[in-house]
């Protein structure tokens, strides 16, 4: 992810603190209702990942087979693919059949780019219409969606953000992301975007990337946390970084979150697994839990 990057010597010059949490953050963790157990997903942004042949993978796994061999080691798939192709329901269900043998896996698809930022929200129900479609062929295995405006949807466009998000379907978790730094500079704007997703049930997405700490928001508008965190080569802040997250959503949990979902990013998508490793067992440690590790080579698991 571009997003926020940094070169690594400002990596050292960054307040990567984690700010307080937003008073809708507090309000709408207090009137989460049931005391389920706290469900969490961690995963990447892809399966397709040749590097992780012979350190995840075994060494001679086809390309065809990647995504048969990624759920034996993670629950979750932040799916990007989805964005940038309107995949039809046959290649979904594919998918899905492919994800068969990890009972709790879930896909969490990218709303598609014609959605978003060609026709950005606007006249876009019948497009929208057959991506529902084809990402209902995921059944059992559908996370959240998420909707990722561009970096350039200025909050002028409110109307019709709020236009669009009314008019999706009540029945299937949507989580929002939105980027441009007016959303966040201005209270008005920030107020107007995050109460209306609030209202409406839709999750608002936490983007953490090292340039751009104004999209650290800690505005939860449901009682369930969507993590974009964006790393940089496994540098020390970046398990700085996880260790404020398992201490905040160990606060989160005790206040009534139901639900974390997570997804990894690194530039060399080679290291996002051990990072995911790092993570997984550090909310272990903290929330008592028993999330499954991914079986990754013991000489890479001495990182840790």
């Amino acid at each position: 992810m571009e997003f926020g990057k940094v070169i690594l010597p400002e990596l050292d010059l960054i307040d990567f603190t984690l700010p307080p949490d937003a008073a809708l953050t507090t309000a709408t963790l207090r009137e989460a209702k049931g005391k389920q157990p706290l469900q969490v997903y961690v995963g990447c942004s892809s399966w397709g990942q040749k590097d992780w042949k012979g350190m995840m993978f075994p060494a001679k796994t086809k390309s065809a087979d990647f995504l048969q061999e990624y759920v034996k080691h993670f629950n979750m798939i932040e799916l990007n693919a989805t964005h940038y192709r309107m995949h039809d329901a046959v290649t979904i269900a594919k998918w899905k059949e492919k994800a068969a043998s990890n009972p709790d896996f879930k896909f969490c698809p990218k709303f598609n780019q014609l959605i978003t930022h060609i026709k950005r929200l606007k006249q876009a129900d019948e497009i929208t219409t057959s991506f529902y479609e084809s990402m209902l062929a995921f059944e059992d295995k559908l996370g959240p969606m998420f909707l990722q405006m561009s970096d350039g949807y200025l909050p002028q466009h409110f109307a019709e953000f709020k236009s669009y998000i009314e008019r999706l379907p009540r029945d299937l978790p949507v989580f929002a992301e939105l980027r441009h730094k007016d959303w966040f500079a201005n209270t008005i704007h920030y107020n107007a975007a995050f109460e209306l997703m609030n209202k409406l049930n839709i999750g608002s997405i936490i983007t953490d990337t090292a340039g751009r700490r104004d999209v650290v928001h800690m505005t939860l508008t449901t009682p369930v946390a969507f993590i974009r965190f964006v790393g940089n080569a496994l540098h020390p802040t970046d398990y700085l970084r996880i260790d404020a997250w398992v201490n905040r959503f160990a606060q989160w949990s005790k206040q009534g979150l139901q639900a974390i979902y997570f997804g990894m990013h690194q530039a060399d998508e080679k290291t996002t697994p051990l990072l995911c490793d790092y993570l997984i067992m550090q909310l272990n440690k903290a929330l008592h839990m028993n999330i499954a590790r991914p079986g990754l080579l013991p000489t890479n698991n001495t990182l840790f």
